[in-house]
């Protein structure tokens, strides 16, 4: 009996530091997520009707998001002192994520917790983004394409040089590229991913559709 209250004394204790932790301005490292826009769509967005499938908008890695991250976990839905953004803020988003929809549900759970005013975490995200070099291939993708997932890994690192391989990882879902994911210190600096953000996709032929 004493052993299973010292557990469950544990458990509440990491709750009780969870929480505590949950508070803006409070983490280790940003992850910046970029989606690649055709399989985002062809999973979830067509379904939606999202504006991001339209044929003719040539999009192809559009900025998911910039998360505060623990070095294992993250926060998430913080309480904060700032002002939501207003929808002229969240629509100049659009054009590297895809929607202002997700700019704003990207502040709502994260960005509030960056300890940052929306203005600022939204410029933020804008710096984080610029500083990687697209590789121009990727918009010459005109028909759908099965590729092993470490040669995405391996044409961001040919123009992004200043990126270390242990710096970024590729996500998959349901058998397609879903993410490229790149860790950078609170100053926008590459640095080595957490150990729960670090493991890449290992399929050899993912699908990756062609840009829309």
């Amino acid at each position: 009996m004493r052993q299973l209250a010292l557990v469950l004394a544990a458990i509440c204790l990491g709750f009780a530091a969870k929480a505590q932790g949950d508070k803006p301005g409070d983490f280790d490292f940003y992850v910046m997520s970029l989606g690649w826009s055709s399989n985002w769509c062809a999973l979830e967005g067509d379904n939606r009707r999202d504006p991001q499938c339209d044929a003719g908008r040539g999009l192809t890695w559009t900025l998911h998001g910039l998360w505060p991250q623990y070095e294992r976990g993250y926060p998430a839905n913080c309480r904060t002192v700032e002002n939501d953004p207003n929808r002229g803020d969240s629509a100049q988003m659009a054009d590297i994520m895809g929607g202002a929809g997700l700019a704003f549900y990207e502040w709502k759970k994260h960005g509030r917790c960056s300890g940052l005013s929306a203005k600022t975490y939204y410029s933020t995200m804008r710096k984080a983004y610029n500083s990687v070099v697209i590789p121009p291939i990727f918009a010459k993708i005109t028909k759908d394409l099965h590729v092993p997932a470490s040669v995405i890994e391996d044409a961001f690192s040919e123009s992004n040089p200043h990126i270390a391989r242990d710096q970024m990882t590729i996500t998959c879902n349901q058998g397609m590229i879903q993410e490229l994911r790149i860790c950078l210190t609170k100053d926008l600096k590459p640095r080595r991913c957490g150990a729960d953000t670090i493991k890449d996709c290992k399929l050899k032929d993912a699908g990756l559709e062609a840009v829309r």
